[in-house]
């Protein structure tokens, strides 16, 4: 229906109108004006009864709380043929960017455009005095009490703009600079994104955040990895699909080198809702039988498994299928309508220049050739080990995203063992440092597969270190900014962080040696700060 939607906000005479002008005429962005659904019902409906207009528009928010403008603009929607990108012209209350939000989410971008109260003035009675219908002075039409508190939007708005002493081109070319806004971004590559320490450190809600822009979501590692991703003002936790499942209409792709439990799978694309024909499982990967989860009991007890089966099934492939039972994907009728070849899929994507999103599973210290051996999984967890996994060459991928944890965790300790090292400090420190109570702090840091209590680390430099040699990721997505200060959820964009999380992110950008290019700050719809540049 639409790729992205680019909200206008701000006082009267900001320049939003000239804005919209020129995205739609040097851009070919199609711009939905809420003022001519005002005009429709007003019947002074000429440009120049701007009361009239305001009137109408605080009734319709009073009765729809704010709900008329996305009505409006999904019906206008419904009446195009799919659209790149549209501009709303304008909003002006919060409850109208909330429910925008709510429908399209990642999707949107708002964009608020201000000046100081003498500037404005003077563009308005530089206009009147151009356009002798406009009859009303700047402190009639602001005396609306809607119109008073529009700059109070700029505080949840992605990009602020100061259009004081900027002529229409300026403005223009300073908002199509930033990258939620530019379009042309080319196509044909592969994304990646990969964990940087040891699992949980939020890769499930950063590949949902993402997942809106890309052709073809992909998904490799087993069931003893659960992402977790907001959804229905709750949380859901993808164990196999790919964590974009709900939120974007990608199609899908589990590579051959997943290892999968069948009745899991299956009860996962049920609740999904996933058809036939958007699924494709590589005939190729494995299945996990109960055999397989039986022979990792020992696991459990001993290096804190999860026991999900997923290394005895591996180990099974790795002898060639000599045990009686090694069984395929393409061997399980149930599957049968999703199996394909990965190969296949992806050629044909790539022939399409289609923009693919590869999903890692665990975390690079737990990579059974790169961590703490023998506290490791079954598979390396690098970003070479997914493109392995999937099918994918290293040629093909443009942006490796590491994904890392201002606290990074590990699976509890089994009974007189160790799941591995860490810098071990309590959950009562670290409510200390963020204002978090311990109560919200142990209900969070339950693992998403086995539901046990996470054991909770310092930030680990080295580790850092290591784990950007070993991936060179283009980018680092920080997540948990709130377990540094609590009032880190309020932020919208990365000057409102704090400034001992800011200094964190210089830090991390250094030693990385890659730029902090999305920011967690909680777990909900507005929770990541986007400062990429691509």
């Amino acid at each position: 229906m639409v790729d992205r939607v680019v909200l206008l906000s701000g006082p009267i005479s900001s320049g939003k109108s000239t804005l919209a002008r020129g995205l739609e005429e040097q851009y070919g962005m199609y711009v939905f004006r809420t003022k001519e659904v005002l005009a429709r019902n007003v019947v002074q409906a000429l440009e120049k009864d701007r009361l009239a207009l305001q009137a109408e528009g605080d009734r319709l928010d009073k009765e729809t709380d704010g709900r008329w403008v996305v009505t409006e603009f999904v019906d206008w929607l419904n009446s195009k043929e799919r659209i790149s990108v549209a501009v709303i012209d304008s909003v002006r209350t919060l409850d109208q960017v909330a429910a925008i939000r709510d429908a399209f989410g990642a999707r949107v971008t708002h964009i608020h455009l201000t000046a100081p109260p003498e500037e404005l003035e003077l563009r308005f009675n530089q206009r009147r005095l151009l356009h002798t219908d406009k009859d009303y002075e700047y402190s009639v039409v602001k005396k609306n009490a809607t119109e008073q508190q529009v700059e109070t939007l700029a505080s949840s708005a992605d990009i602020v703009v100061n259009t004081q002493r900027c002529t229409a081109s300026d403005v223009l070319t300073r908002t199509t600079s930033h990258p939620r806004i530019w379009s042309g971004r080319g196509r044909g590559y592969v994304d990646v994104v990969i964990g940087g320490q040891y699992g949980s450190e939020g890769k499930g809600q950063i590949v949902d955040y993402l997942s809106g822009e890309y052709d073809l979501l992909i998904r490799v590692g087993g069931p003893n990895a659960g992402h977790s991703v907001f959804h229905d003002d709750g949380t859901y936790i993808h164990h196999q699909l790919p964590s974009g499942t709900l939120k974007s209409h990608a199609k899908l792709l589990i590579g051959p080198g997943a290892v999968l439990r069948v009745p899991k799978l299956l009860e996962e694309i049920a609740e999904c809702h996933v058809e036939a024909d958007r699924l494709t499982i590589d005939g190729h990967a494995a299945v996990i039988t109960d055999a397989d989860i039986e022979a990792e009991k020992g696991l459990v007890a001993c290096i804190g498994s999860t026991g999900q089966g997923v290394g005895s099934a591996t180990a099974r492939r790795i002898m060639k299928g000599r045990e009686e039972g090694m069984t395929l994907v393409k061997n399980v009728p149930a599957l049968k309508p999703y199996v394909g070849e990965a190969q296949e899929v992806l050629k044909k994507s790539f022939s399409r220049g289609d923009r693919i999103l590869l999903e890692g599973t665990q975390g690079t210290g737990l990579s059974l050739y790169h961590g703490n051996y023998p506290h490791v999984t079954s598979r390396d967890t690098t970003v070479m080990g997914c493109l392995s996994e999937a099918g994918i060459a290293p040629n093909r991928v443009r942006r490796i995203v590491m994904v890392c944890r201002t606290y990074p965790i590990r699976v509890q300790n089994p009974e007189n063992k160790t799941s591995g090292p860490l810098r071990e400090m309590t959950y009562e420190e670290l409510s200390k440092r963020s204002g978090i109570s311990v109560e919200e702090l142990t209900h969070n840091e339950k693992t998403s597969t086995t539901r046990k209590q996470r054991r909770l680390g310092e930030f680990e430099w080295d580790l850092l270190r290591r784990a950007s040699l070993l991936n060179g990721p283009t980018d680092i997505a920080l997540t948990f900014a709130d377990y540094i200060r609590k009032e880190n959820r309020n932020a919208m964009r990365f000057e409102q962080l704090t400034e001992a999380t800011i200094s964190l992110v210089l830090e991390v950008e250094r030693v990385a040696g890659a730029p902090v290019s999305l920011i967690a700050t909680g777990f909900n719809r507005r929770s990541v700060i986007d400062r990429r540049t691509w």
